[in-house]
């Protein structure tokens, strides 16, 4: 019987474990006396239980293709029509929205985005925060499970810089071990998804149950402990009290969730088999090192900034406010370079500090640049910055020196060159995108401020940018119909990248 399922297309194995979430929030509403909202999810699970059994009978006898296409037209078919069928319990549970808004909210749950149509956190009910939550964790794992499975061997998501093409060109990647390697050449990739889900699936819900643990340990309420818990891991920064600011775990809770941010900067710290069959040292990988120097070197920029000129006011006031403002920038820094959105408590503070009353552009540059590869974080990714800074370093020492060779060994010259090519494509193809949805934005009658902070917050996944990057938070409920499907469409070509989307497009794609 699970083999059988198993052999069902992705959409619909989807579905099903769809329609077995929203069992979750049926049973949460009922026991914290949300009785529509608890008849809504249960009815929806019923409909939607039955449509997906359908769907199976007709389609379990079908051959399937193992062209590598297939697999991406179902990721692409994960964030644009799954949420069709997520959004129908949440329109009708909330009851005073349209469902293209409903539609839009989780599509920015699913690519754990995290914008919001309902700033306001008491509109709506506890059941459908975690309904929210759900959605973006879910989202999460499957960007987990899908860039390992479909992307890697695709050479797509960002593994296009490490990886090294043979005289056919196909991808083969030395770091992946020979255990990975022999998957990847002979395994179809469905076996794959199969392999990495059952892998990955006791890891990331054992990550987050274990910071849902120590947040309720730091004193939070454990249904706000669980939401966080659940965005924090899945880098979509829902919340259902609008921020960390609006729960009670204070600088503890913080702490423990920055802790819990290093699985978005590189994937070897919860996937290192990956790479090689000894477990690796994580100082010694690239993006946890390139990390952790924008995160100092920013977190010293807006600490020593205004330094002397504050302490000389009030040695002992200043010392203790210096501190406060020091662990502020750097967990927000950090945040947003996991392009999870969440801010410090001492976030105003720290703003107050270092005299920048609105760093926008300091934040939307961390989101730019995004955290590790097969992660859940957005953006252009470590590994990519990474490369054209060992391509630059490179052309300087030439600069000195134009006759010296390189050295480092095989990879380091592959990243400084083909690695880097790689990533500088990537970079004026999100240089275009962000230029082309910033025009439709101005299309649809948003000023230039407004068009770019939409941009980068729906191309680098990070929606709680919104709030931040701009003196008044801009209003998303607010915009029109064409700006929110500009909006959505924006969503899913961060996500999915534009690399990815171009390989669909591409011809070679659809003859293997």
């Amino acid at each position: 019987m699970l083999m059988q399922i198993t052999k069902l297309p992705l959409l619909v194995i989807l579905m099903g474990i769809s329609v077995l979430t929203m069992l979750m929030p049926a049973g949460f509403a009922w026991t914290v006396e949300e009785y529509y909202q608890g008849r809504v999810f249960l009815y929806g699970a019923l409909l939607f239980g039955f449509i997906t059994f359908f769907l199976a009978i007709a389609m379990a006898d079908r051959p399937r293709s193992t062209r590598h296409r297939r697999h991406l037209m179902a990721l692409l078919g994960l964030f644009v029509l799954l949420p069709l069928m997520l959004a129908v319990p949440f329109h009708q549970a909330v009851r005073t929205t349209s469902f293209l808004n409903a539609y839009v909210e989780m599509v920015s749950a699913l690519t754990t985005t995290g914008l919001t149509l309902f700033p306001d956190a008491d509109r709506l009910p506890k059941s459908l925060h975690l309904w929210r939550a759900l959605v973006g964790w879910m989202g999460g794992f499957y960007i987990w499970v899908g860039a390992i499975a479909i992307l890697a061997p695709m050479a797509l998501g960002g593994f296009e810089v490490r990886t090294r093409f043979g005289a056919r060109g196909t991808a083969l990647d030395t770091r992946l071990g020979a255990g990975h390697s022999q998957i990847a050449r002979v395994a179809d990739f469905s076996d794959r998804i199969r392999t990495y889900g059952v892998r990955l699936l006791p890891i990331y819900a054992g990550l987050t149950a274990a910071l849902w643990v120590g947040l309720i340990i730091a004193g939070e309420v454990p249904f706000i402990a669980l939401c966080h818990a659940m965005s924090t891991l899945s880098t979509s920064g829902i919340s259902p009290v609008g921020g960390l600011s609006g729960g009670i775990a204070g600088f503890g809770g913080e702490v423990m969730i920055a802790a819990f941010l290093v699985f978005a900067i590189s994937r070897q710290t919860f996937a290192s088999d990956m790479n090689t069959s000894e477990l690796p040292s994580l100082w010694k990988d690239p993006e946890i090192r390139l990390a952790t120097v924008i995160t100092v070197a920013l977190t010293g920029f807006l600490f020593l900034r205004h330094w002397v000129g504050a302490y000389e006011v009030d040695e002992e006031l200043n010392l203790v406010a210096g501190l406060t403002s020091l662990w502020g920038s750097l967990f927000t820094v950090l945040s947003f370079l996991t392009t999870s959105g969440f801010e410090s408590q001492a976030w105003e503070a720290s703003r107050n500090w270092s005299g920048l009353d609105t760093p926008g552009l300091l934040l939307m540059g961390l989101a730019l640049i995004g955290g590790g590869v097969a992660t859940t974080a957005g953006g252009a990714k470590l590994m990519r910055v990474y490369a054209l800074y060992l391509h630059g370093l490179r052309e300087m020492e030439k600069l000195v020196h134009p006759s010296s060779i390189g050295g480092a060994g095989t990879e380091a010259r592959h990243l400084r060159g083909r690695g880097a090519y790689m990533a500088w494509v990537f970079f004026m193809l999100m240089a275009l995108s962000v230029a082309l949805v910033m025009a439709l934005f101005a299309l649809t009658g948003q000023d230039f401020e407004s068009a770019v902070i939409l941009s980068i917050a729906a191309l680098t996944t990070t929606g709680p940018i919104v709030n931040v990057a701009a003196v008044d938070p801009l209003s998303v409920v607010d915009l029109s119909s064409a700006a929110k499907l500009v909006l959505t469409g924006a969503m899913i070509l961060g996500r999915l990248e534009t690399l990815a989307i171009i390989a669909l497009l591409s011809p070679d794609i659809w003859r293997r």
